[in-house]
């Protein structure tokens, strides 16, 4: 009898998290580079254009595929303001053609989805890249930046290269690896000991970087609600960080990208 009622409570308290589990938002954090080329970054992508007609063939394999996760709404890495101008204007077909991610990827997978608007999350930040420098330079440690620096460099010119045999789609499922998004993140935790005493350089970088994503973090868990399903593009660098911000949430499940790109 004892065992009868063991399994029975055992049942229903897997049935509760089942239940406490589907309320959870949903959420997909897409790891991107840059389609059009910003130049804001430390190292920046030499990317494809992605309005050749077969590269817009794989941007519409990569929209179809994510559209099976059926969203409920969809984020970018633009402010909301201007978003709210141009979503509207690429719904009604008077926005001109645009190689930006946002374009490319969020916009045509919110129009696909049926969705009537588009959220902007990105925050404006600071990073004081240059004290840390001028710091490491000045203790006789500009190697550890230089190594730091190379580093980047090299995975920067390795999605690079991606993208001259790979689809747009591979690309992404390359970026979107565990391991992909730990090397970038990797520029960012040897910094700390850059600085002694009062002058911390590295401290104030570090600070503001995890800022940044802080706030693009809270601006998304702003807009969800239970049963919410998002998915949200972002430039690689930021990854990590956003995910290990929603990991913390009790109220969001995250969502593998790899289950849904093509490749």
């Amino acid at each position: 009898m004892r065992t009868v009622v063991l399994v029975l409570s055992l049942t229903l308290l897997f049935a509760q998290a089942q239940a406490a589990d589907s309320r959870k938002a949903q959420v997909m954090l897409v790891a991107t580079f840059h389609f059009s080329n910003p130049g804001a970054d430390l190292h920046n992508v030499k990317a494809i254009d992605v309005l050749a007609p077969d590269r817009q063939r794989e941007v519409a394999a990569a929209v179809t595929a994510l559209a099976r996760f059926k969203p409920t709404q969809v984020g970018v890495e633009w402010p909301d303001k201007l978003v709210q101008e141009r979503y509207p204007r690429f719904l009604d077909g008077t926005m001109p053609a645009d190689r930006n991610e946002v374009v490319q990827l969020g916009f045509r997978l919110a129009r696909e989805s049926g969705l009537k608007t588009v959220h902007g999350l990105d925050v404006e930040g600071d990073f004081p890249f240059e004290a840390v420098a001028e710091w490491a330079s000045a203790h006789g440690r500009k190697g550890e930046i230089d190594a730091l620096m190379n580093a980047g460099a090299q995975e920067v010119q390795r999605i690079s290269d991606l993208q001259q045999n790979n689809s747009i789609g591979s690309v992404l499922r390359d970026m979107n690896s565990e391991a992909s998004i730990a090397r970038n993140h990797s520029f960012y935790p040897p910094l700390l000991s850059m600085g002694g005493g009062d002058d911390q350089p590295g401290v104030k970088l570090l600070s503001a970087w995890y800022t940044r994503n802080l706030a693009i973090c809270a601006r998304l868990l702003q807009q969800l609600k239970p049963d919410d399903r998002i998915v949200v593009f972002y430039g690689q660098g930021h990854v990590y960080l956003i995910q290990q911000c929603l990991r913390e949430q009790s109220s969001v499940q995250l969502v593998d990208p790899l289950k849904y790109l093509p490749h």
